[in-house]
């Protein structure tokens, strides 16, 4: 096959940053996705209904001209959240909330630290039909960081979903055959995203022949056999499983520094990217489901009009992407050739 055309995908789950960054991540997301959902882990969180706003539209004031994109907003789950906030939130346009254990990752220390206090929460979402947003993992110290994503589920999530059994939850950038398994095995209000990066590589990506700082993402990299078992996820066709990059820019000297950021910045390439995973797995004929279909589906969203096209062409992905602000970001895969390339979105 030398081109696909497939409707106009979403990206599920990405991060925008804020102020000069917008300039760069907005426009990139926007070349070829017509919605994304949009993380709230800024300095400070938004985490209400009027922070919401102001960054929506901050957001849309950095959409290139001509373009046709639209912010899912959501809002940042504290331990302080009551069930008025996240009620005020639906009605100013979050259509999540995002649940982030204090200190699993990037801005998340001001988090949940006691997730039975969120419990009368959680029941107000199911009752507004407002999703969960999961970021899967336990931050206990003495639990080795490539087993969180699996205690996290045996401590957490399944009381959540047990509890809650109507409350739509997305367990986000799931990196384990732990998490494809029970997310298949839940009922119908639980889906997952996955990331290009974990799809591509594994942890000896990030370790091995030196440490690889601009592969280093939260949740970490596994072993093989648990990118293995997101392939093969996403080559069944389960409507389960859903786009979302998690693209998470960070310059490039605070990424290679002594303690660097967490976050593959995959924008400028995102769906390029899945469609070569996709094509190694012989199963083009999935990736629009994935990419366009399931995820619009599972959040009660029409389907987008429209569509784009990728051609099979090779193109080098940049050495690093320059900001107006002197800084630089590595992109995900930078300086390496990939095979397909959106000709027309």
């Amino acid at each position: 096959m030398q081109e696909i055309t497939i409707q106009t995908p979403d990206d599920l789950h990405l991060h925008f940053r804020d102020e000069s960054m917008l300039l760069n991540t907005v426009p990139a997301t926007a070349r070829c996705f017509r919605r994304a959902i949009v993380m709230p882990n800024l300095v400070p969180p938004v985490t209400n209904a009027e922070r919401l706003t102001a960054y929506r539209e901050r957001i849309l004031s950095a959409v290139p001209p001509g373009k046709h994109f639209e912010p899912l907003m959501t809002i940042y789950l504290t331990d302080n959240t009551d069930k008025e906030t996240v009620t005020s939130a639906k009605a100013a346009g979050a259509v999540a909330a995002k649940l982030y254990p204090a200190g699993a990752t990037t801005n998340s220390d001001t988090a949940v630290t006691d997730l039975e206090r969120l419990y009368p929460v959680f029941e107000q979402m199911q009752k507004i039909d407002m999703l969960l947003l999961v970021h899967g993992e336990v931050t206990d110290t003495h639990i080795d960081i490539f087993d969180r994503e699996k205690e996290f589920i045996d401590q957490k999530l399944q009381v959540i979903h047990a509890r809650f059994p109507n409350l739509k939850i997305v367990f986000e950038h799931i990196t384990t055959k732990d998490a494809a398994d029970f997310v298949s095995q839940a009922n119908e209000f639980m889906a997952a995203t996955i990331t290009p990066q974990h799809l591509m590589l594994n942890r000896n990506d990030l370790l091995v022949g030196g440490i690889r700082p601009h592969n280093y993402c939260l949740p970490v990299l596994k072993r093989s056999t648990h990118q293995q078992a997101l392939r093969k996820a996403v080559q069944s066709g389960s409507h389960k499983f859903f786009l979302g990059t998690d693209s998470a820019p960070h310059e490039k000297h605070k990424k290679e520094t002594a303690c660097g950021c967490a976050g593959c910045y995959s924008a400028w390439s995102a769906i390029e990217l899945y469609a070569q995973v996709f094509e190694e797995l012989d199963a083009l004929d999935k990736l629009e489901g994935f990419a366009s279909h399931y995820g619009a589906d599972f959040y009660g969203l029409p389907r987008n009009q429209g569509t784009i096209t990728l051609k099979k062409e090779q193109w080098k992905i940049p050495d690093a992407i320059h900001l107006g602000n002197g800084e630089d970001i590595v992109p995900f895969f930078a300086g390496q050739t990939i095979n397909w390339k959106v000709t027309d979105a």
